[in-house]
């Protein structure tokens, strides 16, 4: 008796887990074989689209890096990376080589770090490999799905095959579901001004072995980005984008307390330092122009300047210092100190100060509305 109770209960675990993936949009008639416990889920399965086979972006675990005077032949100097420093480590992760990988399993100063750059979302976030639940710690590394969520990339862990929405960190479906993965401290910015603040710093080697390294330097997504434009329909219905905002224009968003806000690139241009506060936190937002996107010509060296933006919290020695812009360069107010759009002070009674970063992602407004609609959205006409 016992074992037919057992037997039934097998089947419909297996009938449970074969209908919650049944309801997953699925045209091209994909075939998976996932581990997955669907069973165990946060949210709606048609609400998932299968795109394409697992592996079809190929891995970038634990790749090579090299210095700048290698890289510079390679590498076009205003093309944007994802920049992460951690106790005096610097890496770069050129979006022109991520965008073809979407992923890499990583290491920076003895911490196990995900970079992850979806390009239908513009999404480029560092997110810690160490994941806590109940108590216990798991070490984990991913892969891409080839599924999509609201147009954002879905992930999955090796070890439970749980799957992770890259946009927002959390687990969605799997024995990990409802878990968050924790925020990585990193800055969008050129590969000039990488090199100019990290000049010891490493960039990921053009070298990955990959079949994609000839596509490097190009863009597979030609003028996706036109502010005019839209996600593609087949990703994204067209009636679900929010009319706050253009939906591809780009933003930062800030987080505080489980509140979100949102800043429009075509705010921070106009204004090009924000000084504000948001719930408790103060910060300060950055614009140097001088960064393309990787999003618009096919050859990425002769894209639009969509430029960088960097944020941080603007307390220095228990004062909150208040920035503006003159010419090319960032003064506080009350020292007349001058900073760079990494948050380093280079010149002045506060030279060798570093404001700190703060947590923030780089996202079209589509998207990110798609998952925090509930978001307060900073105005032109708001003074700082």
């Amino acid at each position: 008796m016992n074992k037919l109770i057992k037997s039934a209960s097998v089947l419909i675990l297996i009938l449970a887990t074969y209908s919650t993936f049944s309801q997953i949009k699925n045209p091209k008639n994909i075939k998976y074989n996932w581990r997955t416990d669907q069973t165990n889920t946060i949210i709606d399965p048609y609400e998932i689209q299968a795109v394409l086979p697992r592996r079809s972006f190929p891995k970038l675990d634990f790749p090579k890096f090299i210095l700048n005077k290698e890289a510079e032949s390679h590498y076009y100097k205003h093309e944007p990376v994802i920049s992460i420093e951690l106790n005096g480590e610097a890496k770069a992760y050129p979006l022109s080589v991520l965008m073809l990988h979407e992923i890499s399993n990583d290491v920076i100063d003895g911490v196990p770090i995900l970079p992850a750059y979806c390009p239908l979302c513009n999404t480029a976030v560092v997110f810690d490999r160490r994941l806590k639940v109940a108590g216990e710690e798991y070490l984990l590394e991913f892969e891409v799905s080839g599924m999509l969520r609201k147009s954002n990339l879905i992930i999955y862990d090796f070890l439970t095959e749980t799957w992770w929405q890259h946009l927002t960190g959390e687990a969605i479906t799997g024995d990990f579901a409802g878990s968050k993965l924790t925020y990585i401290p990193s800055m969008i910015i050129s590969y000039k001004e990488f090199f100019e603040r990290y000049p010891a710093g490493k960039i990921l080697s053009y070298k990955t072995g990959s079949k994609h390294e000839k596509r490097y330097g190009t863009n597979p997504y030609e003028k996706y980005d036109d502010e005019t434009g839209i996600p593609y329909r087949r990703f994204f219905d067209e009636k679900d984008i929010d009319k706050r905002l253009p939906a591809m224009e780009r933003i930062i968003n800030i987080k505080d307390h489980e509140k979100y806000k949102i800043y429009p690139f075509s705010v921070i241009k106009k204004k090009e330092v924000i000084n504000d506060k948001f719930e408790s936190k103060n910060i300060v937002i950055f614009y140097q122009n001088g960064t393309v996107s990787v999003l618009d010509n096919t050859i990425i060296s002769e894209s639009k300047d969509v430029g960088s933006i960097t944020v941080f919290n603007p307390i220095v020695n228990n004062e909150i210092l208040i920035f503006k812009k003159a010419g090319n360069i960032f003064e506080d107010e009350q020292t007349n100190s001058e900073w760079d759009i990494t948050g380093l002070c280079t010149k002045g009674e506060l030279k060798g100060s570093q404001i700190k970063p703060v947590i923030h992602g780089n996202h079209f407004a589509f998207a990110w509305f798609a998952f925090y609609p509930e978001s307060e959205v900073f105005t032109e006409n708001k003074t700082d």
